[in-house]
């Protein structure tokens, strides 16, 4: 048996999986908001639940925000900010009392949909995540690739690709640049760009209106899809992958699926893309799935 555990900013999700993959268990509990030991605490008890209810130990892999930093060992790059700064594995692997693995979340993600979801048995797997932020995560013959700096797939902190003159320079970033890809490409971006006709809508409503056929959002959109074309398209030229799967609220924009492959190829390097882009087969339990499967099958309790 594997315990996947999801650390995100308002909940924490664990998921017991079986040696088919098969979900047997599945529980949540908020996260403490800024508590770092809080945070430590709800793990704690939430791995507990899970192992009192399946009766035995598991083996635990956890999906965290930003990344160990291999030149300090302490988390970084990590949206939920209390995580920033510390020994995050030490002190987990010391409250439970053994070795845990951990990877981003959008790795695990990746792992997930490359292992028994949409990518499933492709060599080469870009998994990318189009919600609050935009993240990535790559798998290469079923392994996750991290990278010396811990930052393989980070595509959402590179630039737009092949701006236009209006978008040049670009919309500043959390990060301290500006024109980021995640500065265009997240929910917040994505009705940001819709402008001052927002009217307080978010993304998923945005993007209902656009495919409800409403004329300004449908416009909108256009310009969405044209953007994350470009945007793969880098992806692509980089890494040639087989498959990419669209993780995130704007994953669900079903349109994607079809106008972005149309455009892409305009960008890409190639005579002919034959990369597949799909949805994911897990939805939002990629994750916590991926997370579960950062231990192979033969290292499972």
């Amino acid at each position: 048996m594997r315990i996947g555990i999801d650390l995100g900013g308002t909940k924490i999700e664990g998921a017991v999986l079986d040696q088919g993959g098969h979900v047997v268990l599945r529980r949540r509990v908020a996260t403490p908001a800024g508590d770092y030991a809080g945070t430590i605490a709800a793990i704690g008890g939430l791995v507990g639940d899970l192992e009192a209810a399946i009766g035995r130990r598991a083996t635990i892999g956890i999906g965290m925000p930003g990344a160990l930093s291999p030149a300090t060992g302490l988390v970084k790059n990590a949206n939920s900010t209390c995580l920033n700064g510390r020994a995050f594995d030490r002190d987990l692997e010391a409250a439970l009392g053994r070795r845990l693995r951990f990877a981003n979340d959008a790795n695990c993600f990746a792992l997930s949909e490359a292992t028994d979801g949409a990518a499933a048995g492709a060599a080469v797997v870009f998994g990318a995540i189009l919600g609050t932020g935009v993240g990535g995560g790559i798998v290469v013959h079923g392994k996750l690739l991290t990278g010396i700096n811990a930052i393989a797939g980070e595509w959402g902190h590179s630039p737009l690709p092949w701006p236009s003159d209006a978008e040049r320079h670009g919309p500043p970033c959390y990060c301290g640049k500006r024109g980021c890809i995640e500065s265009f490409l997240s929910g917040p971006g994505f009705v940001r760009d819709h402008g001052h006709s927002g009217d307080g809508l978010d993304a998923a409503a945005l993007a209902a209106r656009a495919e409800a056929g409403d004329p300004a959002a449908r416009l909108t959109l256009a310009r969405y899809v044209d953007r994350l074309a470009r945007a793969l398209a880098m992806v692509i030229n980089l890494l040639d992958p087989d498959v990419v799967v669209l993780g995130g609220g704007l994953g669900q924009i079903a349109s994607l699926y079809e106008d972005v492959p149309r455009r892409w190829g305009a960008y890409v390097f190639s005579d002919e893309v034959t990369t597949r882009l799909v949805p994911p087969r897990h939805g939002d339990a990629s994750g916590v799935r991926g997370a579960a499967w950062l231990w192979a099958p033969e290292e499972a309790a």
